[in-house]
């Protein structure tokens, strides 16, 4: 329709008209430039380039360039085109012609006018692109190609040099995991501090004696692939030793048919290594439903019929936490609950007797084994978040006296290497254009304190 009414435009001689796709009277972006992206997998190009001189607004607001059009083709032979706006051409061929056909050829992409850089993230690792760029103007027009004077291949880094502040951390971390488990190994004494809800495991069992009634231990309603089905399968180790020590029947139904296979060889471990295999009943250990309130209507019912003394809830729990707590607080039932669901401990803690809150959960297999490799394991893990913490706490120290004192240059450069070298992602050595950018920000306060005193005595 554009190139009929240009047509009819032309032959009545009302005025020229500019067909879709034609290069027309526009200035092209200048200083083209394509660059591997460093610290990634080879997946990624940068292109930047100068804005056109016709890139301004005019005075009714107007701006003759309304976009950039990247375009990229190919250098090596023999691989496979990736869009329609590349071809494959040799070394020695012209990739850019000036003939070149806006229509056929898809750009890679496009920005904005007043921007000057594009990320292309849709590369091969190895292959060579050169790289060209385009202003364009209203009517589909466009300017001449500027093209990149130097091709660019996209490369794979095996070290993200962004990432080492963290590799150190972690390799801190993990020497100082391998000392403690080494000093545990040699009779080491590492203090673990009480938890209160495991300590109660005893009391919980031999509550059911006493009274002669089964101990319900409900493992969550995920399946054994999440962390904490398997901790809460840990924490039932000790409860069916200590049951098989008290002579007390433990009943564990189960949401999932992989956790209770899981249980019932854990159970079985457990009573044959208390030297009670008589009497352990797999039949105890016992698959309900998946569905999620069709399992929750039938640990109710076994609550209600059976009237356990104690029920343990260590797992993953949703919206049935609190329909579980209540029903066995209706009982009358000591209950103890483990979770790392933030959303749901404020029910286990306000209807529970004891509750495990977060890493108490994970820390229970080391407390209970006492086993010196996870023990070892989570004192250096303590150390970790004590490293975290130090980190964290300095660098808000340093950004509240920063902001105190901007002019202190010592100050806001330890603000700066914290937040973006050590948190963030730019490596050992400070990123020169934020060091620069700081350093005449600095003394343009400085420039500034020392302007005050002859305005004042102006003043005067």
């Amino acid at each position: 329709m554009t190139r009929v009414l240009c047509s009819l435009l032309i032959l009545l001689g009302v005025a020229p008209c500019i067909a879709v796709g034609q290069v027309v009277d526009l200035a092209p972006p200048t200083d083209v430039a394509a660059s591997d992206v460093p610290d990634d997998t080879g997946g990624q190009i940068a292109v930047k380039w100068g804005l056109s001189p016709q890139d301004r607004p005019a005075a009714d607001g107007s701006n003759p360039v309304l976009s950039y059009v990247i375009y990229r083709k190919l250098v090596q032979t023999g691989r496979g085109l990736e869009s329609g706006a590349e071809t494959d051409a040799g070394a020695g061929e012209i990739i850019f012609t000036s003939d070149f056909d806006y229509e056929a050829n898809r750009p890679v992409g496009s920005v904005p006018y007043s921007v000057t850089e594009f990320l292309d993230e849709n590369v091969e690792g190895g292959v060579t692109y050169v790289y060209a760029v385009a202003a364009a103007g209203p009517g589909d027009s466009f300017s001449p190609l500027a093209v990149a004077a130097i091709p660019v291949t996209a490369k794979m880094q095996y070290i993200n040099q962004g990432k080492l502040w963290f590799l150190i951390i972690m390799m801190v971390i993990s020497i100082v995991i391998v000392y403690f488990v080494f000093y545990a190994k040699r009779g080491g004494k590492i203090k673990v501090r009480p938890i209160a809800g495991l300590e109660a495991v005893t009391e919980a069992v031999g509550r059911s004696t006493e009274m002669g009634k089964p101990v319900l231990f409900v493992p969550g309603i995920l399946d054994i692939n999440d962390i904490q089905t398997v901790a809460g399968i840990t924490v039932l180790s000790n409860v069916a030793r200590t049951a098989a020590q008290y002579d007390a029947e433990l009943k564990v139904p189960t949401a999932r048919s992989l956790v209770m296979t899981t249980a019932r060889e854990t159970v079985q471990a457990a009573y044959l290594g208390e030297g009670r295999p008589d009497a352990y009943n797999e039949d105890n250990i016992y698959y309900l439903t998946d569905e999620q309130f069709g399992y929750t209507a039938g640990v109710q019912g076994a609550m209600v019929r059976e009237k356990p003394a104690a029920c343990f809830y260590m797992g993953a729990f949703y919206a049935e936490s609190l329909i579980l707590a209540e029903t066995a607080n209706s009982i009358g039932a000591i209950q103890i609950a483990g979770t790392a669901m933030p959303s749901q401990l404020p029910f286990f803690v306000a209807a529970c007797d004891y509750t495990l809150i977060g890493e108490e959960f994970f820390a229970a297999s080391a407390y209970l084994s006492n086993d010196p490799e996870q023990l070892g394991s989570l004192k250096g893990q303590d150390v970790g978040k004590i490293i975290a913490a130090f980190l964290l706490i300095l660098g808000c120290l340093l950004a509240t006296l920063s902001t105190v004192l901007p002019a202190v240059a010592p100050l806001r450069m330890a603000d700066l290497y914290i937040m973006n070298n050590v948190l963030g992602e730019d490596g050992l050595i400070p990123d020169e254009e934020r060091v620069t950018m700081l350093n005449n920000e600095i003394n343009e306060l400085w420039e500034a304190q020392k302007a005050e005193p002859a305005i004042d005595e102006g003043a005067n």
